[in-house]
């Protein structure tokens, strides 16, 4: 019974001394955010994508402006009210219709955006990770404390913005 007691306390032993303290690192996933080339360049394909459409909702808002104030300025005959009304309706429909397709399209833009940049960071954290022979990598929001030679907020920032 003793000697059973002593092997699995050497082997205890043994095994503390083999696991080592957690080797971490952290990023500000905020900044990376902010500094992605990707996201910049994806922002103004999708605006300079949708310009037509937000062009046209302008014109319709100040055409439909400008519907209203006529109806309320003038005295309309029942007919010329009855037009006014049909054309407005006209109008009004297609403002809705182009303000649901752009929803659609930013919002599936956008998704593919956060996809794509999450599947980036998550590939670049690895990679340093790896390179660095950490443990773990943290967003170093989720960190109450940390040490600032953990940083590896510039190193993912350069790998996330290298990745074409």
């Amino acid at each position: 019974m003793r000697k059973i007691i002593k092997v699995l306390a050497f082997a205890s032993i043994s095994l503390s001394s083999m696991v080592h303290a957690a080797g971490y690192g952290v990023v500000d996933l905020e900044q990376v955010v902010e500094n992605s080339t990707y996201l910049k360049a994806q922002n103004t394909t999708l605006q300079q994508s949708i310009k037509p459409q937000t062009t046209r909702l302008e014109q319709l808002g100040k055409e439909l402006d400008a519907m209203k104030q006529k109806a309320q300025a003038s005295k309309l005959s029942e007919a010329e009210m009855k037009k006014m009304s049909a054309e407005y309706q006209t109008k009004l429909n297609e403002l809705n219709g182009i303000q649901q397709g752009l929803q659609t399209k930013v919002q599936a833009s956008l998704q593919v955006m956060n996809k794509t940049l999450d599947a980036r960071i998550k590939q670049v954290a690895e990679q340093l990770r790896k390179e660095n022979s950490l443990d773990v990598v943290l967003n170093k929001n989720s960190a109450l404390a940390y040490d600032a030679k953990y940083d590896l907020t510039d190193k993912m920032i350069q790998k996330v913005n290298a990745i074409k």
